[in-house]
């Protein structure tokens, strides 16, 4: 506005007049924004309580899920069995198929370890699950069928070819294998890196071997067929299978959803963690910077924020894919280069097969320990009463059991723990020797980042290799006393300790080297290692049972006669051993050799097989302790095992 002199004139602003209007307007505002803010946020103490209970409650869910798939993972390990073995009660299937079937079964269940361990590394366990909920399914209805058609063509029925049978089982083997590898790996993953790592491993591991006898009592005592006059009869193949493929299909579909490994992302980075602090990762593609990888260029950046924090995630999931893919990989080359894994699993591989081969040719091995039947006499009848295989198998699966349980125990209670974790090596150089990727010390990082108090390395201590030394030796023992002779003519009496020795042996070492796996190595490739090691029983095995039916056809055939440099050598072995037994009845010494149908009879049948036994399980002891104490060795490097 203007004057009428042409000089400009502010004009009168109407305010408000009232009590308040001396204020300033700042300070009404601040005033008001303070007021607003104060009742639209809680009091700090409210966020912190608010935001304790979120983080509490993610916990619980997630303790809850770890035990939840411990349960479902020991469920799946106590059902998870290959039927072949049932059809041996079947008096009347042919032992050609049996066999064929049975071995069948057992390459299709242990060769394809290694592929399947690699597969629930990277994918996890609900994929294995799923993969074995329908090859259970499908190979024993498939199996079911083809038994109730009747004998094979090839052996003069008419029912389906014996090759139907033969696929039925490749797929029940593979459906066994990875639902066991899916169930054993994510105990490990989920408690391998706590104090609880032995049990966790020994439980599953211990209902696997229980699964045939339980499954096996089940089809004698509920699915068998009925005689004529009423009475029970052979076990009903058919029910039985159809059994099997329901139960097993249910337990992987379910284990789909309920096997789930837990904070396997913190368990990747503080993996990643060790191995760049060590400096032996600095060559590595994965921490080469790489152009645009994550990231956005400008000429592409997105037009929202929404869109934005979208391709950021996606960039974060794709780089922890590709770290995590990285360092299995960079775990499984450093797993196979390192000299003293193939002690281990050449420890294994001798123990395990003799131990395989004593259980697989128990009823044969029983057969020799008595004298011919055309040379039996009620005399000796009455003084050498018989005894069952089905007996001395419940033994070994009891003794076997017994021993993973406690092998698992005494490791958590016993065994070493880890110490505040030690500075890891800082040089910026490779060694030379990828062997040493040892001295990570990847048994601190197995177990987790909280360090363990300087007071729990003082209490009393058994390392792991003590305990499988130790386990490894009984078994030895249950193969001396055996090819001794002491047990010839006296099965009844004395053979049940060599089970129950073998079988505590076989079970614990069973038990003990994946736990000794997870300490040594970790448990992040924890699949793909115990894959690896776990081919060595079918090999193990394979080798020892054609050394023993060598063996046995050689003696019964009449060709090893008393008197050569081998026999010698075996009396003078045994009389050391009955010596020290306190064994010196004359009648214990003597045995019977006879051609009877291609059987044998007699100390000779078995003699040389358990010796060779014994020396092999010695040299398995002798490569454990060298891995273990030897030059370059665990302890040298300071992994607590």
């Amino acid at each position: 506005m203007s004057t009428g002199h042409g000089q400009p004139t502010i004009a009168k602003l109407d305010y408000p007049e009232d009590d308040d209007a001396d204020t300033p307007l700042l300070q009404r505002r601040h005033g008001d924004e303070e007021e607003g803010a104060s009742s639209a946020q809680p009091p700090f103490w409210e966020q912190v309580a608010e935001e304790l209970r979120e983080r509490d409650n993610r916990n619980l869910k997630r303790e809850a899920m770890r035990y939840v798939s411990f349960f479902w993972a020991v469920v799946c390990t106590y059902v998870a069995f290959s039927g072949a073995k049932v059809l041996r009660i079947e008096g009347d299937a042919d032992k050609h198929t049996i066999n064929i079937v049975s071995i069948t079964a057992e390459l299709a269940m242990y060769l394809p370890v290694p592929l399947f361990g690699l597969l629930v590394d990277r994918r996890g366990p609900p994929p294995l699950a799923l993969i074995a909920a329908f090859l259970f399914g499908a190979g024993y209805i498939l199996a079911a069928f083809t038994y109730n058609a009747g004998p094979p063509m090839e052996h003069g029925g008419d029912g389906w070819p014996l090759a139907v049978m033969v696929v039925a089982f490749i797929g029940v083997g593979t459906g066994t294998s990875c639902l066991y590898l899916a169930a054993v790996t994510t105990c490990a993953k989920n408690f391998g890196r706590g104090k609880h790592k032995g049990i966790a491993l020994a439980l599953p591991i211990a209902c696997f071997g229980l699964s045939g006898m339980w499954q096996s009592q089940v089809g004698a005592n509920l699915l068998y067929e009925q005689n004529p006059d009423g009475s029970r009869g052979d076990v009903d193949v058919f029910r039985y299978f159809i059994f099997l493929g329901a139960l097993l299909f249910t337990s992987g579909f379910i284990g789909m959803f309920l096997l789930k490994i837990v904070d396997e992302e913190t368990m990747i980075d503080e993996a990643v963690e060790s191995l760049e602090a060590s400096g032996l990762i600095e060559d590595s593609a994965f921490f080469h910077p790489q152009q645009d990888y994550g990231t956005v260029p400008d000429n592409r950046r997105p037009s929202t924020a929404e869109r934005a924090a979208w391709i950021a995630r996606k960039a974060r999931k794709a780089n922890e894919r590709r770290k995590k893919s990285w360092l299995l990989n960079e775990e499984t080359r450093r797993f196979l280069q390192d000299p003293t894994m193939w002690f281990l699993s050449a420890g294994f591989f001798l123990v395990t097969g003799t131990g395989e081969t004593f259980i697989n040719n128990l009823g044969t091995i029983i057969g020799t320990l008595y004298p011919p039947p055309s040379q039996m006499t009620d005399t000796m009848a009455q003084q050498m009463p018989a005894t069952s295989p089905a007996t001395h198998v419940s033994i070994v699966a009891i003794a076997s059991t017994i021993a993973r349980i406690a092998s698992g125990t005494l490791s958590d209670i016993l065994g070493p723990r880890p110490i505040a974790p030690r500075q890891h090596h800082t040089s910026r150089q490779r060694p030379a020797s990828l062997s040493s990727v040892s001295s990570l010390d990847p048994l601190a990082r197995s177990t987790g980042s909280l360090p363990v108090s300087q007071t729990a390395t003082r209490r009393f201590q058994i390392s792991r290799m003590t305990l499988l030394v130790s386990a490894t030796l009984l078994l030895s023992l249950g193969q001396v006393l055996l090819a001794s002779g002491i047990v010839q003519n006296h099965a009844a009496g004395r053979f049940w300790s060599i089970s129950a020795l073998i079988g505590t042996g076989y079970g614990a070492a069973f038990a003990l080297v994946p736990i000794i796996i997870s300490c040594v190595w970790g448990v992040e490739n924890f699949g793909t290692n115990w894959g690896i090691v776990a081919t060595a029983p079918a090999f193990g095995s394979a080798v020892w049972g054609i050394v023993y039916a060598w063996v046995y056809e050689w003696a019964a055939s009449g060709v090893g006669k008393p008197g050569g440099w081998d026999s010698k050598l075996g009396s003078w072995l045994d009389e050391g051993v009955r010596i020290g037994m306190g064994v010196v009845e004359g009648g214990d010494k003597e045995y019977v050799q006879s051609r009877n149908g291609g059987k044998c009879y007699g100390h000779k049948c078995y003699e040389s097989t358990f010796w060779g036994m014994a020396v092999a399980t010695w040299i398995a002891v002798a490569l454990w302790l060298w891995a273990w104490r030897g030059p370059n060795g665990w302890r040298e490097k300071g992994v607590r095992v």
